[in-house]
């Protein structure tokens, strides 16, 4: 298998309230809504090929082709997070694709030296951060290809469309 040059879908920051960093960009870009993810449940979790019980809620909006996420780390474990994003500060943590074939684009990654930092799965579809900050300066996050991912993508999309910028309704939460 090769691998196929992906568009990048997402650029995310690793904020300490989810809340106020959603509003700042609000009133710096006019960027909304957030639909909010708490306390996401992963499955099989693993930092640095350990299992992880690493914690965490996210705040993602569609802006053009591009998905703006924000990531509050619930509590100041280790993680793929606190590498590069001490507690309390804010951060660029990661750009990620959409990967058709998840395995080899998880091996191109690994084939220039980007060692996996965390990875598991949400649902059905698998996820991978892998190590690029020596090389791009932040970590990259590889998602693969699933229709639960494009169904979750496709709602953050229809959202921006449809908002009416009304600030009262920025932060949604989702169930």
């Amino acid at each position: 298998m090769s691998f196929v040059k992906p568009k990048i879908i997402q650029y995310a920051w690793v904020v300490p309230r989810l809340e106020e960093a959603a509003r700042r960009w609000h009133q710096a870009t006019g960027i909304g809504p957030f639909l909010v993810n708490r306390d996401i449940q992963l499955i099989g979790p693993r930092y640095r090929g350990n299992p992880s019980a690493t914690r965490f809620s996210t705040a993602v909006a569609q802006h053009g082709d591009v998905q703006i996420e924000l990531v509050e780390q619930l509590g100041d474990g280790p993680s793929a997070y606190r590498e590069t994003v001490p507690a309390g500060a804010t951060g660029f943590h990661h750009v990620a694709f959409v990967a058709e074939d998840f395995d080899a684009a998880l091996a191109h990654h690994l084939g220039q030296g980007h060692g996996i930092v965390a990875d598991g799965a949400f649902g059905p579809m698998r996820y991978a951060y892998v190590d690029a900050v020596p090389d791009l300066g932040h970590m990259i996050e590889i998602i693969e290809d699933k229709p639960a991912i494009r169904a979750f993508f496709g709602a953050i999309r229809k959202a921006a469309d449809r908002w009416d910028g009304d600030p009262a309704t920025l932060l949604r939460e989702l169930g």
